[in-house]
């Protein structure tokens, strides 16, 4: 009896102990084909030519005894694989968590794929890897807007003044490149500060950061809820009037309402979105809209100080409805599909950032499956 043809496609760039323990462990379920993204294509979902290239890649990949054969993918975009996955035609689509979409799942469905989705589990003794982790050891945050997204523009609360709700999240995660995690000024606060943010005032340091990621000329300027949101530990609630700095700031340390707030969120991943991607193209702003967004933000904190799941779940899901409304592409039709898999099974959903890509964040008060979880940074930990 032939063995099942298993099928893995990724970027697979700086090759680590951590790649290997997923090769081996889908190499365990039959033959196995890698495929893997072209340069041309990393460089579209990534904004970065990968460190090491396709053809060094395929040949190191196509090495390892675990692996049957390596290709590297013709197309491009988060489905490169498509034409190699028709031709290959597997018995099981094996990805890791942070690679499950529903995209991927219904491509096997279409073709009695079985689909598998792995944890991320170092190999015995060694140590857990991921190639952000190669790349660079830093203990900088990322941030996730809450709600209230975009009111940071002054082109959007000259309409009607609004907070945005964020938290810092440690680096617990290896969160995609283009995630809407604020990973771009994540980029900067590194190549500023290198591995952590320096003592000192926690305004002045956001602000430092805010014009290094902003100097004079930027034509569209990063909103400063992403300097903030990832300077700031806890919870913020940031008060803006038609600026780009918020009039005020509000903080939440207590313990209580951080591990109840931490504890009610989970995030699938959407993979990056492409460079190309552009969501000013169409919008829709107005004074109803923007005082919609404004409302749920306030609906969101006041919910959450009470530790309301059912209203924080409806107030988070109103802000992204807003959002959506002023910002059409920020939604396509298969992150449609995703949330319309997911929206029965939780108490609310938004994606993070600018949407196109990054994660789906759904609020629930039990376990998603497969989701990832967060851990918000404290105060004490600076």
């Amino acid at each position: 009896m032939s063995s099942k043809k298993v099928f893995v496609s990724g970027c697979f760039d700086m090759l680590h102990s951590g790649h290997v323990a997923f090769l081996k462990e889908a190499a365990a379920l039959g033959d196995l084909y890698v495929c893997i993204g072209s340069d041309k294509t990393v460089y579209g979902l990534k904004g970065r030519y990968p460190v090491i290239t396709e053809d060094e890649r395929k040949f190191m990949i196509e090495s390892l005894k675990c692996v049957h054969e390596c290709r590297i993918n013709s197309g491009s975009g988060l489905m490169d694989f498509v034409y190699e996955f028709h031709d290959i035609h597997p018995d099981i689509f094996f990805v890791n968590e942070d690679g499950n979409t529903v995209a991927k799942k219904k491509l096997c469905e279409q073709f009695g794929t079985k689909y598998i989705i792995a944890q991320r589990i170092p190999f015995q003794h060694l140590p857990a890897r991921s190639t952000t982790a190669l790349r660079t050891t830093s203990t900088i945050p990322f941030r996730i807007d809450i709600a209230g997204g975009w009111l940071d523009q002054p082109f959007v609360s000259k309409y009607h003044a609004g907070a945005v709700l964020t938290i810092s999240i440690e680096p617990t995660v290896e969160f995609n490149n283009r995630s809407g995690m604020a990973s771009s000024t994540r980029n900067k606060a590194i190549d500023l500060w290198k591995i952590e943010i320096p003592n000192g005032d926690h305004d002045q340091l956001a602000k430092i950061l805010f014009s290094y990621e902003n100097p004079p000329g930027t034509k569209e300027i990063s909103g400063s809820q992403d300097s903030l949101g990832i300077v700031l530990p806890g919870l913020n609630k940031l008060n803006y009037e038609s600026s780009y700095w918020p009039s005020s700031v509000e903080s939440i340390h207590d313990e209580d309402i951080l591990s109840w707030l931490e504890d009610k969120l989970y995030l699938l991943s959407l993979g990056p979105r492409e460079s190309n991607y552009n969501v000013l193209s169409e919008t829709n702003i107005s004074v109803e809209v923007a005082q919609a967004l404004a409302l749920a933000a306030n609906d969101c904190w006041d919910s959450i100080m009470k530790k309301d799941i059912d209203a924080f779940g409806n107030a988070f899901r109103t802000s992204f409805e807003a959002q959506i409304t002023m910002f059409p592409n920020m939604v396509d039709a298969a992150i449609l599909e995703m949330i319309n898999n997911y929206k029965q099974q939780c108490k609310g959903y938004k994606l993070s950032g600018a949407g196109g890509g990054g994660y789906l964040i759904l609020v629930n008060d039990t376990p998603i499956e497969n989701a990832i979880k967060i851990k918000i940074r404290r105060k004490d930990s600076f």
